[in-house]
């Protein structure tokens, strides 16, 4: 039976190519465990090959609907001398569309679309007139040439923001057009450009409210973004629609991701509690 989730997540979860190995990763596998975490019954629509093992590590975490797939989406990260990620695309599994998802899910609360590989059909938004609704808006701006090597791809359609309410990226993902924070900050109530360790900025209907956040070492950067991307949305669920005391719980989380090492650094349910306390305590 297919119950409504309390925070459904929309991607493909990714097979990543270590020096180790596959591991896990995608925004849909590291938000699924933070919003596991905040005590939410979490559902999850991706695709992946139909053996691969990644599904049954997130059944813990989430009620998993995928869409079979001849591969599962796989990025490389391979570093110059310099230091200088250039990233790669070594499969993508398939494409998910406003059909792929099941009747009951259109009522869940929360939504959170997480394309990677821009496999996520704008259009799916739509479906979730009555949800709070967060894009993650990465996969959207990434295009790949014929050896897989991500390149920067500029995206954004006012139609399909309307149906949004929050926005996150990274300063980042954004660098070949900075233009582009300006035109989300007024087009969608919510927008949240992270700036690693200098915290990022929220933008309320388009005005600014800086925040910090916490300095730790750092040991993998990896999933952090998304870890901050999920505690919002799940934190201000929590807090009364308070945007920023969300943000400041999630910059906690966010902080102690990079902390540890991939897909571990999602929180524990005692990590949430006590950031979710010390928020409070400060109200």
């Amino acid at each position: 039976m297919i119950h409504t989730p309390d925070y459904l997540l929309i991607g493909h979860l990714t097979a990543d190519l270590t020096p180790n190995g596959r591991s896990l990763g995608g925004t849909v596998s590291f938000a699924a465990r933070t919003a596991h975490a905040f005590g939410l019954h979490t559902g999850i629509l991706t695709s992946a090959a139909s053996d691969e093992p990644f599904i049954e590590q997130l059944a813990p975490y989430a009620e998993v609907r995928s869409i079979p797939a001849a591969h599962t989406s796989t990025f490389e990260n391979i570093y110059d001398e310099r230091g200088k990620r250039v990233q790669y695309v070594r499969g993508v599994a398939s494409k998910l569309h406003a059909g792929h998802v099941p009747p009951e899910w259109h009522a869940a609360p929360l939504v959170h679309l997480a394309p990677l590989t821009d496999e996520v059909d704008p259009q799916i938004a739509r479906l979730f007139s009555g949800s709070t609704v967060l894009l993650t808006l990465q996969g959207w701006l990434r295009r790949w040439d014929q050896d897989g090597r991500v390149h920067f791809k500029r995206w954004f359609d006012p139609e399909v923001l309307r149906h949004i309410d929050m926005v996150v990226f990274s300063e980042e993902d954004i660098a070949p057009a900075p233009e582009l924070e300006a035109l989300f900050a007024h087009a969608v109530p919510h927008l949240f450009v992270t700036r690693a360790e200098r915290g990022g900025t929220y933008y309320h209907r388009g005005q600014p409210i800086p925040w910090d956040t916490p300095q730790v070492p750092v040991v993998d950067a990896t999933g952090a973004g998304d870890v901050f991307a999920a505690a919002v949305l799940a934190g201000q669920h929590l807090l009364d629609s308070n945007l920023e005391a969300a943000t400041r719980v999630a910059a906690v989380l966010g902080a102690n991701a990079v902390t540890r090492r991939g897909i571990d650094g999602t929180p524990t349910p005692a990590e949430v509690e006590k950031a979710l306390a010390a928020v409070r305590q400060n109200a």
